[in-house]
């Protein structure tokens, strides 16, 4: 059997198996309006395991992130993000994703589960993209990945803001979750 995302045909029994993420060589990161423009950041520690089955809706992903290293480049932004009006990371040092679900949609995969920031449980769906499977110079089996999605800070008590004229705010509420990550194939 084969499938097919992005448009790179891959045989699943090159899939078929467990993955640990390689965090040398994945992102998982993040952009949120601030005023007009998009600011980036992400987190520097994260782990995760991801297991296909023969068949990919019976897959699943789980995946912990050490919120403490979010980095968005900015040393004082970064130390205000951990406070307990964002990450509270003191009291919630790690967000985690566990899927539910595997499934179809328009030709690509969606991965739902539920993710935990800050103590709040929110079920998210995540667009999923196979970049490829490879095999590197020391004969590890590598599989790439792309996913994509949408939160509400707000809906996991992410609420630091500031209020401008209009009704306006500083930082807006929608998060766009971006991963690119690379794993490698248990042996």
């Amino acid at each position: 059997m084969e499938i097919t995302m992005l448009a790179t045909p891959v045989d699943i029994s090159r899939l078929t198996g467990v993955w640990q993420i390689d965090p040398a060589h994945s992102e998982v990161g993040f952009t949120v309006r601030h005023l007009m423009v998009r600011v980036r950041g992400g987190f520097a520690r994260f782990s995760g395991t991801i297991t296909v089955a023969d068949e990919p809706a019976q897959s699943s992903v789980w995946a912990e992130i050490d919120t403490t290293s979010v980095d968005t480049r900015n040393a004082e932004r970064d130390a205000r993000l951990r406070t307990a009006d964002y990450l509270d990371t003191d009291n919630h040092p790690t967000a985690s994703f566990e899927s539910s679900r595997v499934g179809r949609k328009d030709g690509r995969y969606i991965v739902e589960g539920q993710l935990t920031i800050r103590g709040e449980m929110r079920p998210v769906a995540f667009d999923l993209f196979l970049l490829g499977v490879d095999t590197d110079a020391l004969g590890w089996t590598r599989a790439g990945f792309r996913a994509y999605s949408r939160i509400s800070r707000s809906q996991f008590g992410v609420a630091g803001n500031v209020p401008l004229p209009g009704g306006r705010a500083l930082i807006g509420d929608t998060v766009m979750l971006e991963l690119e990550i690379e794993a490698v194939k248990d042996r």
